[in-house]
């Protein structure tokens, strides 16, 4: 990254607009921290193919928690000091998910981002982003959606 790829926003943005912003930021930005602490607890010693996929998973995720982290800031705001609920929440899940064995864990996975990309299509829907933030949302909420199809085969291999 460059410097050139950080900007100042939300001057002369409207104030309702910019609660709205503020509200859709913290809520995928503490969602994203849930996600990939989920991921991270189920992640196990094991050598298994199952590892490599939710090492893959858990980085995508914290790329998407700095992605909502960089943009919190470029508005001049903080993460909610409220954030590590949702990582006990997180390793609830991904704790309990791990213990239960594969299928839950991949279960857990096919729900978890299911939540996810309904919840990116509501405030893609309900918010007026600017450009750049849109397609940062967009782009992530792809990836969650390759998350889906990705669990779903692997669920589905160990019929």
């Amino acid at each position: 990254m460059r410097g050139d790829d950080f900007k100042i926003r939300g001057q002369d943005t409207p104030p309702a607009r910019l609660k709205d912003i503020r509200k859709g930021l913290l809520a995928l930005h503490t969602l994203e921290l849930m996600a990939s602490t989920i991921y991270k607890f189920q992640i196990s010693s094991s050598k298994e193919e199952l590892n490599r996929q939710l090492i893959a998973a858990m980085c995508n995720e914290m790329v998407h928690y700095q992605d909502f982290q960089v943009k919190l800031f470029e508005y001049g705001w903080k993460p909610s000091k409220l954030r590590w609920l949702y990582w006990l929440v997180g390793f609830a899940f991904g704790f309990i998910s791990r213990f239960l064995g594969t299928k839950a864990i991949l279960r857990t996975g096919i729900w978890v981002e299911s939540k996810a990309v309904s919840h990116y299509d509501a405030l893609l829907h309900n918010v007026n982003w600017d450009e750049d933030t849109r397609k940062v949302i967009e782009k992530d909420q792809a990836d969650e959606q390759g998350h889906i199809a990705r669990w779903r085969n692997l669920y589905q291999s160990i019929q």
